[in-house]
């Protein structure tokens, strides 16, 4: 009984969401584009790209902070530009001596940059709108299923796959939370964690080659994080304004 009421509570705090035609159409566009970025990673990992991967997400915070100046009228000051010029060198270096396009880590890096622009336009609380999102994929992800060929798949995958799931929605669940209270610049950096444990997960468990110039290029992003953050430090005496995850 209770599980209905509490169902019941949740249906009316979402039905105002989904009856606004923006905020539907937002929170559509967001889904489209976390399901883009999730099967390309899923790709990538599978494929033996995970390296690349890294690279994308590396990627990410410079194309969220051109987003945030373009749409949402933030500035850089100080040392940041130079962050964002030697992170933009390591994109160059990559595109100009690897081994052809990194559409893998490109498509990731706008995939995911444009779903955090999105979710910064929708003023709802996180975990509604990751529902929303989640309710919107649900069809689609059953129609899948149906129409792939039957594999013969164990428990146990089933289970890793469930828990694969809880993993992925926990994360974006801080994040949408993090996008309420932080710049989108700010943000775009404090990104660098997440593939720099991807980057180390390639190269000591998968085994991943790590040639000179994606080396170059990882190295220009941790200079990158390295003159940011000394430049957030520097300046910590100008506050940023923070935002209430709305109810």
């Amino acid at each position: 009984m209770s599980l209905i009421v509490s169902v019941r509570s949740e249906w009316k705090a979402l039905w105002p969401i989904v009856r606004n035609g923006r905020n539907l159409l937002l929170l559509s566009s967001g889904a489209l584009l976390i399901a883009a970025n999730w099967l390309t990673f899923i790709y990538a990992v599978t494929e033996g790209h995970l390296l690349q991967a890294s690279l994308g997400y590396f990627i990410n915070p410079i194309f969220s902070i051109a987003l945030g100046m373009i749409f949402l009228r933030e500035r850089l000051h100080g040392w940041q530009w130079l962050a964002v010029l030697i992170a933009a060198s390591a994109v160059a270096n990559l595109a100009l001596h690897g081994a052809g396009f990194p559409w893998v880590a490109v498509s990731l890096a706008i995939s995911f940059g444009l779903y955090g622009l999105v979710r910064k336009k929708v003023n709802i609380n996180s975990l509604h709108g990751l529902t929303i999102e989640s309710i919107l994929l649900l069809p689609v992800a059953l129609l899948t299923l149906a129409a792939l060929p039957n594999s013969k798949m164990t428990p146990s995958t089933w289970g890793l796959l469930s828990l694969s799931g809880i993993c992925t929605a926990v994360p974006l669940l801080f994040f949408g939370a993090a996008l309420r209270r932080l710049s989108l610049s700010t943000l775009g950096f404090l990104q660098y964690i997440g593939p720099t444990l991807q980057f180390l997960v390639a190269i000591w468990l998968f085994h991943e080659p790590l040639d000179h110039a994606k080396l170059l290029s990882f190295l220009l992003c941790w200079l990158g994080i390295a003159v940011y953050l000394a430049d957030s430090l520097i300046n910590r005496r100008r506050p940023q304004p923070v935002a209430d995850e709305p109810e």
